[in-house]
């Protein structure tokens, strides 16, 4: 599915180690010109795109780093903690739904909160 009005910047130097892609609206940062072909990829970063418009971008980070540091502390891993935000979940959960967005209810995010 190609994204509409989606901008996509890439640079190594803005995505954190292990990761491969960031987005903060309006941007989708990813690391490397071959990783603007991967569909699943694309796909995760705009879901948090969608939940980023959704909060106004800035409740969305505050929620994010509570349920991350909610998470740090009951798992004691971060990689535990990272995979249980709900806004983690449902972009995994349906990253390779590639038509995931049109039918995507706001807030589902929600759904996948523990």
């Amino acid at each position: 599915m190609k994204y509409k009005n989606t901008m996509v910047i890439i640079s190594k130097y803005l995505v954190p180690k292990n990761y491969v892609g960031l987005t903060i609206y309006p941007f989708i940062f990813i690391k490397n010109k071959a990783q603007i072909e991967d569909a699943y990829l694309l796909n995760h970063e705009n879901i948090h795109l969608q939940q980023q418009k959704e909060l106004f971008w800035i409740f969305f980070f505050i929620l994010y780093f509570t349920e991350y540091a909610i998470g740090v502390f009951r798992y004691k891993n971060h990689n535990k903690a990272y995979k249980n935000i709900s806004f983690e979940k449902e972009a995994y959960k349906n990253e390779s739904n590639l038509n995931y967005l049109l039918y995507r209810k706001k807030f589902s995010f929600l759904n996948y909160f523990k």
